[in-house]
């Protein structure tokens, strides 16, 4: 008898099923705390634009504020670290670029994560091209008369650029080999529009950087832009390849977040990272400062962009025998 009663207890579907199903119910909805999204640059510049307005789309859609935490330093390898490291439940986001997640990985053997597997990239945001800037005081007009000035100035020309292993510092290293660029890399903790600054101030010969830092600055002077072609909404301005070099790259910026962010999460952040992309006041600010087409994708055409980063860059590097160093 008792244990016909406790079969009838126990074995009764009702009772069992809402005791396994417990833990699943009792589980926070995301969010459930306010969503951090790291910048591994200072403030004021083109990836801290794009965060603020990631920030205010999701907190509208979320229901949760989203903080913008700009961490510099390492050429980004801090706030990536961070951002792979962090529990991949949806609060901690970071934005993505080449430096951290394609540049500094391949010259530095010892970047803490691996720039596709400790992440889940989540969308691509936006995109400008590089550009080599100088202060527009200066006498300096075209992209071989500061070639020239570099190779007859003792010591090289001082070039700064957003951090150590960027992508300006491999276009420089390219130009020193074709072109017998003559100069000496300043690595910006602060990132291009510290270099910007310290170009107008005439303590630096020149920037080399993403157009969208220097676009808006009358006081420096753009002799050469990597894109493609020239930009329509720039046409003044010549490229690399009006020189006879065939040099484009992209500064891009992203957002991506610790690997193993559960789908579900993962394609809601998608959606509203590619939703404030589309919005034409996003494109507006953005275009001014040389904002290329057919950046924005989503996933896994993110991951796989990445990806294709890396082994194209990757080959540059190895013909061209760039270090770090």
């Amino acid at each position: 008898m008792k244990r016909r009663l406790l079969l009838s207890v126990l074995g009764t579907p009702a009772l069992i099923i809402p005791a396994l199903a417990t833990p699943a119910l009792a589980q926070s909805p995301w969010p459930n705390r306010p969503i951090r999204i790291i910048v591994p640059f200072a403030a004021g510049g083109s990836p801290d634009v794009i965060a603020r307005r990631l920030a205010a789309h999701f907190t509208q859609s979320f229901g949760q504020p989203a903080v913008v935490e700009n961490r510099t330093g390492a050429g980004g390898i801090i706030a990536s670290e961070a951002v792979a490291k962090a529990a991949p439940d949806g609060h901690t986001l970071g934005i993505s670029n080449a430096l951290p997640h394609v540049t500094s990985p391949l010259l530095n053997p010892a970047t803490p994560y691996d720039p596709l597997h400790d992440f889940t990239h989540l969308a691509i945001l936006a995109g400008f091209p590089l550009a080599l800037g100088v202060s527009a005081a200066g006498p300096i007009q075209t992209l071989e008369e500061f070639l020239a000035a570099s190779r007859a100035k003792p010591g090289g020309a001082s070039i700064g650029t957003p951090g150590q292993a960027s992508l300006p510092h491999i276009g420089m290293e390219l130009l020193r080999q074709t072109r017998g660029l003559n100069y000496v890399h300043v690595p910006f903790r602060g990132g291009a529009p510290a270099a910007v600054l310290e170009t107008i101030a005439g303590r630096l010969d020149a920037t080399f950087a993403g157009f969208g830092e220097m676009a808006a600055n009358d006081r420096i002077r753009v002799i050469a832009m990597a894109a493609e072609q020239r930009l329509p909404s720039r046409p003044e301005l010549p490229t690399f390849r009006d020189s006879g070099l065939d040099l484009v790259a992209t500064v891009w910026f992203g957002l991506c977040a610790p690997a193993g962010l559960p789908p579900a999460i993962a394609a809601r952040l998608s959606e509203a990272a590619i939703a404030t992309a589309a919005e034409p006041s996003f494109t507006a600010s953005l275009t001014p400062l040389g904002l290329l087409p057919g950046m924005r994708m989503g996933m896994p055409q993110a991951g796989a962009y990445v990806a294709s980063e890396l082994a194209r860059w990757g080959e540059v590097v190895r013909q061209a025998n760039i270090t770090a160093g």
